[in-house]
């Protein structure tokens, strides 16, 4: 009779490149897929939102979805590669001024941070409007357990480099910040992780939105909740969990790659 050991099956990692434009075309390909995503869930609004992607040789920009471009259209090859001034150094179209006042800074203070997302989604921006933070009522809630903040001060559109800077400073080290008045705003070491962290608060806005309007939402206790940020609340569980989608929205509209 024969033995058979039984392999354990490897969970994916996030990818090693050989090459400086190998990484850049990835992450490239990462954001023009999480732009497509963000459009199947109704997470634009017109003009409005906006993803980057830091360039892995030119640290001092970062890759940005066009102005005036809806997200469901976009293609890798669409977007443009603004610098640290606000100049597009690459690609053919205009850059959303509020997305240099507030991304540019965020990269600057944050040279971890490869993504940052921020949309007009609308349970984002009704929950934004209680100037709260999102509270532990979920395990999936509890990725931002004390690792989120808020941002008080609306004052309109932001287009001051100073509000970016306050904004990049109310972030702190943390994975995301609600924008009172305004939305959600997150970030990630990499595009997936800072797209999976916008889609997973939106849809945990939405469920506190939904369990305070029903009633009185118990919470999680401290050290559950805090324990169950560690299991899913991870850089590399924010990354793991994009890929599904990634895999969807490549299959589905392949086109985006180019």
């Amino acid at each position: 009779m024969h033995s058979f050991t039984r392999l354990k099956p490897k969970a994916p990692t996030p990818p090693t490149f050989t090459c400086v434009g190998e990484e850049r075309l990835h992450r490239k390909q990462r954001l023009a897929a999480a732009l497509r995503l963000f459009a199947k869930y109704g997470f634009d609004e017109g003009v409005a939102g906006h993803i980057t992607a830091r360039d892995p040789e030119f640290l001092d920009s970062f890759w940005v979805n066009p102005f005036g471009m809806h997200f469901g259209e976009i293609k890798a090859s669409d977007l443009i590669r603004v610098n640290h001034l606000g100049d597009v150094v690459e690609g053919e179209h205009p850059v959303n001024e509020a997305a240099f006042a507030i991304h540019s800074q965020i990269h600057a203070v944050r040279p971890d941070v490869v993504s940052a997302v921020h949309t007009h989604s609308i349970y984002g921006k009704s929950w934004s409007s209680l100037g709260r933070e999102l509270d532990p009522l979920s395990q999936d809630a509890c990725a931002f357990y004390q690792h989120h903040s808020v941002y008080h001060d609306y004052t309109g559109v932001v287009l001051d480099i100073e509000e970016g800077r306050r904004i990049a400073e109310t972030l702190g080290n943390h994975k995301a910040l609600i924008l009172k008045n305004h939305g959600l705003l997150t970030v990630g070491h990499s595009v997936d992780e800072a797209a999976w962290w916008f889609i997973s608060m939106e849809r945990n806005s939405q469920a506190q939105l939904l369990a305070e309007a029903a009633g009185k939402p118990g919470f999680i206790n401290h050290d559950s909740a805090t324990l169950a940020r560690h299991q899913v609340g991870s850089h590399y569980m924010g990354w793991f969990s994009f890929q599904p989608l990634y895999d969807m929205i490549t299959r589905q509209q392949p086109e985006l790659l180019n």
